[in-house]
């Protein structure tokens, strides 16, 4: 049979697309990472500053001397063959799935607690309120790339005691995606626990549909908090999804090599998720680390940087090697200003995700290195994701793609716009909604507006007209029963 011959029988095989790939560990790195932890684990071992932490790691077989555990490699492996492979997060008050944690899909979602607002409205920078957090939540709501959400900001016009609390109340008010969580310790993660069941329609809704992941650290090194391991426990008991990641930082927290880091906080992450498994065997637990490095100029914790990315790429694939869906990192940059630099850093860092398959991707519009927050720099995101979605999509070999017989057709000096595989295939290129493919003339006779001013202009209209479906009135309620606790 010739070459030519075969093609036709071949091009039934070719469905599928062909899509580009990042991979840098194989199954013997990541194995090597993997006991290189479990060796930490045993043989130097974790402070745990939590009771009921220290009793069940004691109970299950752990050596724990005072608040030192030192867990044994069976503890490590019975606890990552406990915890699911896969689990979903739902929309506000629906059983409708929003997010799938499968290890294939890939979503994005801004960060949380940053300390200053570069405001749209104004173009100045200010300390965060509560109506700055409600108008970037509107603008998640209505961004298509937006999969879920966090608190952006830390508002100063609430009680400091409670802010966590009213972050998340602001929050459900004003987006009906999933909610990633940050708080402070159990009072808060009760509070929280009960609006969100409140909205999803009572407890066993929320543990059946759950619209929250809670996020939790580790203290690197080797150290878990009372507070830390109290909400680890309590979202293990109400099968409530949670990420207890650990953030070495390189030089600072951690081995200055990125090895040496990953190994680190993989041990840190593995020692959070016996804990949780112990606690509730099978209860959903999203893998992760956010190994950063310090500048050694600025002493700044950077996200700029190939380093970060090359820590995420490694994330992503230990995840794979555990069967755990990932958390990840993208959309942010360490500029002060919605800039050139902001955008390639979101670029570099949005393609990094999509590529690795880090499953569920925060801090977008982050700046200043985590300390500001801005949503155009989201809104000019969401397009960055978009377009970088479609790349990572691939292309397909299938007949009708090949359009052998189109070309055949069409022959030597013709045309094929006014094909009809022309007409069922053009919409399937990517079209931008907010970059610019105009001449210059048309460009210049409508305002000569560059990407900043589109952005502002798409970002305050979004804030001005996108309507968010309110809450029912009794669920509003019991919401602010809860807050004035």
């Amino acid at each position: 049979m010739t070459m030519n011959e075969s093609l036709p029988a071949m091009s039934q095989t070719l469905q599928l697309r062909i899509r580009p790939k990042l991979n840098m560990l194989d199954r013997s790195d990541c194995l090597k990472i993997h006991q290189a932890s479990c060796e930490i684990l045993k043989k130097t071992g974790i402070v745990v500053h939590n009771p009921s932490g220290l009793a069940l790691l004691k109970k299950a077989g752990a050596v724990v001397e005072d608040m030192r555990v030192k867990i044994p490699p069976s503890l490590v492996e019975w606890a990552l063959a406990s915890a699911p492979e896969k689990f979903n997060l739902y929309r506000r008050s629906t059983d409708n799935v929003a997010i799938r944690l499968d290890g294939e899909q890939v979503y994005f979602g801004p960060g949380s607690d940053t300390l200053r607002y570069l405001d749209p409205r104004s173009g100045l920078r200010h300390d965060f309120q509560i109506k700055d957090i409600a108008d970037c939540m509107i603008v998640c709501d209505a961004l298509k790339e937006i999969g879920f959400v966090m608190s952006v900001g830390v508002p100063r016009d609430v009680p400091s005691e409670k802010y966590f609390q009213y972050q998340f109340a602001t929050m459900l008010r004003y987006t009906s995606k999933p909610i990633v969580v940050v708080c402070n310790g159990l009072a808060d993660m009760e509070a929280i626990a009960s609006m969100a069941a409140a909205v999803a329609g009572g407890e066993d809704r929320l543990r059946n549909f759950p619209n929250i992941l809670v996020y939790s650290e580790p203290s690197t090194p080797l150290q878990h908090s009372l507070e830390a391991v109290d909400k680890l426990l309590f979202c293990a008991e109400h099968a409530i999804p949670i990420t207890h990641s650990p953030a070495p930082m390189q030089g600072g927290t951690a081995p200055v090599t990125l090895a040496g880091a990953v190994v680190l906080g993989n041990a840190e992450m593995l020692s959070g998720l016996v804990m949780h498994q112990l606690k509730n065997p099978g209860a959903p637990f999203l893998y992760g680390h956010g190994v950063h490095h310090l500048d050694m100029k600025t002493m700044i914790s950077v996200y700029g940087a190939p380093e970060f990315q090359l820590a995420r790429v490694m994330a992503a694939e230990m995840g794979r090697f555990y069967r755990l869906p990932v958390w990840g990192y993208a959309g942010h940059s360490d500029s002060k200003v919605v800039d050139g630099q902001a955008a390639a850093d979101t670029q570099f860092s949005v393609l990094v995700a999509l590529l690795a398959k880090t499953n569920l991707n925060h801090d977008v519009g982050y700046l200043e290195a985590g300390l500001t927050h801005s949503p155009e720099l989201m809104v000019i995101a969401d397009e960055i994701i978009s377009e970088s979605r479609r790349f990572v999509e691939g292309v397909s070999l299938d007949e009708e793609s090949l359009a052998l017989e189109l070309i055949d057709q069409v022959g030597p000096g013709g045309n094929f716009t006014a094909s009809d595989h022309t007409m069922k295939y053009w919409r399937d290129l990517w079209t931008p909604q907010l970059f610019d493919r105009k001449r210059l003339d048309r460009w210049e006779a409508q305002g000569s507006k560059d990407i900043n001013a589109r952005a502002r202009e798409k970002t305050v209209a979004l804030m001005n007209n996108h309507k968010v479906e309110p809450l029912p009135d009794s669920v509003e309620q019991e919401i602010e029963t809860i807050l004035s606790r």
